[in-house]
């Protein structure tokens, strides 16, 4: 049996989950979010707790497993607490900066760069070196950083460029002189 998908997810106060065949549906204060469960995986609502349950032990079924427990319990975090990510820009001359819900970036190239945000994420900047990914669903917000930081990756030999906070980027030697 599957470690992470047999255990239950409890349901907090505030929110509400809704199970109709293959469809589940969480809504929560900070909005509503929906899964689509794969066939083999069945899920119920018992006593306010979600239980996801698998009919077989076929090598499909034990992946999903777990998979769609966890899927669930991310949506339940998100329409409660939400997720952020931060990013970091490294560099001399590279700033941020907010313009409306957008984000426009000075990254060294000959222009700048404007990045939209998706429906559903909000971008922040703190100072003119840090940005904010938050929203409710964890997937988007993480695809979103991973665009951003896209963009001008961190390279190894003066770290320069967009990466995550808290990211340690390793460092290469260069050119040894004679």
């Amino acid at each position: 049996m599957s470690r992470i998908g047999r255990l239950p997810i409890d349901i907090p106060a505030g929110v509400d989950v809704t199970v109709d065949g293959a469809a589940v549906t969480v809504k929560g204060p900070k909005g509503e979010l929906a899964l689509t469960v794969a066939s083999p995986i069945e899920v119920k609502i018992e006593e306010n707790q979600v239980l996801v349950t698998r009919p077989d032990d076929e090598r499909e079924s034990r992946s999903l497993h777990g998979l769609t427990r966890s899927l669930i319990a991310n949506q339940i975090i998100g329409v409660t607490q939400g997720y952020t990510k931060g990013l970091e820009i490294v560099g001399t001359g590279y700033r941020v900066a907010q313009k409306g819900s957008a984000i426009e970036f000075a990254l060294g190239f000959s222009h700048p760069v404007t990045v939209e945000p998706p429906a559903g994420i909000t971008l922040s900047v703190e100072g003119n070196n840090k940005v904010t990914v938050a929203g409710i669903d964890k997937q988007a917000v993480g695809e979103t950083a991973a665009n951003i930081r896209k963009i001008k990756k961190p390279e190894p030999y003066k770290g320069k460029g967009i990466r995550y906070a808290g990211e340690v980027v390793r460092r290469k030697a260069g050119k040894s002189g004679k």
